[in-house]
């Protein structure tokens, strides 16, 4: 799959989000951001989903895109991230409900997708009641909080982190993933059992 996400990102996927984080675009849409390049590791921005009316408060769906390049998913995180992940995390939670008072704290979902659909690390927040559809199916989305405590409990060094655990999920047959990467897998093991019965 790394080989699959560095093609993604190599043929110029990202460049609408580092239009987005470097202020050349959607910068009126912007909610929340720290100052740009200030923070250095550090900075995030928080925006609108494009698949929120901007007005169904039940139906909010912000995004929090960071401005560093190097973390591609949630298996990039560390455990010495966790400041940071945590310090973001208050920071999304304030901007959403001051941006929105008539949301309280205890309403917000954040959560990531794995497989993300785009490979630049980045939190859904979304309002409790936002129907669930496949994006915050199991197998997609896994909790902010979730991925906070896993790192959390992992014993040992600063470097160690989501990368060593096992994560399942669901991919769609329709995706990238799936035609270059999953379906000639199958189709290569269905072909060596059949090569190993047929011996």
């Amino acid at each position: 799959v790394r080989p699959f996400m560095q093609a993604n990102r190599e043929e110029g996927r990202l460049n609408w989000i580092y239009n987005v984080i470097e202020g050349r675009k959607e910068v009126e849409d912007v909610i929340y951001r720290t100052p740009l390049g200030r923070d250095g590791d550090e900075g995030f921005l928080l925006l609108p989903n494009v698949h929120w009316d901007r007005k169904t408060i039940d139906a909010l769906h912000l995004l929090a895109i960071v401005e560093r390049r190097d973390l591609w998913s949630l298996r990039d995180l560390k455990k010495k991230h966790l400041p940071w992940l945590r310090h973001m995390r208050a920071k999304l939670i304030d901007a959403t409900v001051n941006t929105y008072p008539q949301i309280e704290e205890d309403q917000l979902k954040l959560f990531c997708h794995y497989q993300p659909t785009y490979y630049h690390f980045h939190i859904h927040v979304v309002h409790v009641t936002l129907e669930a559809t496949t994006t915050q199916s199991v197998g997609k989305a896994i909790g902010l909080d979730s991925i906070i405590e896993q790192l959390h409990s992992m014993e040992g060094d600063e470097e160690k982190g989501m990368e060593s655990i096992s994560i399942g999920y669901t991919v769609g047959e329709a995706g990238d993933l799936w035609t270059n990467i999953f379906a000639p897998l199958k189709k290569s093991d269905r072909a060596s059992l059949s090569q190993s019965l047929n011996h």
